[in-house]
């Protein structure tokens, strides 16, 4: 199945996992837990209120050299979002890439993403730790803070946490 075909699919639209791609085409799912959520609309808030001319999102289809990979929350200046529209999955990553890490998340499954998402032009990768604890890291190295959003926390709370 390709990535049109698998978000089209009637049996496969209400399942409560996120899908991604293998390299081989291979339909690849994660359970979603509410902590994971709601991390996820926390950087997404954040964001949105940080950062102007463009717009935060979440659960962004980035078609990448090894498969489909869904990033929970990415910005994307409205640059980006005039070349690329609502395409099915995107073909370029949209400027910030964030990825909120869940107990099955190994250290090279993240290497590989990151990788994967600046080959796409990513202008930075984001880590977001099951505690909030936020990695932000550009092509070259670990960075102290975000240079696109300097002002991002280097944590996000949760309001009940």
């Amino acid at each position: 199945m390709n990535w049109q075909e698998i978000c089209g699919h009637p049996q496969l639209r209400d399942l409560p996992f996120k899908f991604e791609t293998d390299r081989w085409g291979h339909i690849v799912m994660s359970p979603a837990s509410n902590r994971h959520s709601l991390l996820q609309g926390a950087i997404q808030t954040l964001l949105g209120r940080q950062i102007m001319g463009g717009m935060a999102f979440p659960e962004c289809s980035i078609e990448t050299a090894q498969g489909v990979k869904v990033a929970d929350v990415v910005w994307a200046s409205a640059e980006f979002l005039r070349r690329h529209g609502d395409a099915n999955p995107y073909r370029e990553a949209p400027e910030i890439v964030a990825e909120v890490l869940s107990p099955s998340s190994s250290a090279a499954e993240l290497e590989e993403k990151k990788a994967l998402y600046f080959a796409r032009g990513a202008h930075e990768v984001w880590l977001c730790g099951q505690d909030g604890a936020m990695r932000f890291y550009n092509n070259h190295a670990r960075l102290d803070a975000s240079e696109v959003v300097p002002a991002f926390p280097l944590r996000v709370e949760l309001p009940f946490a």
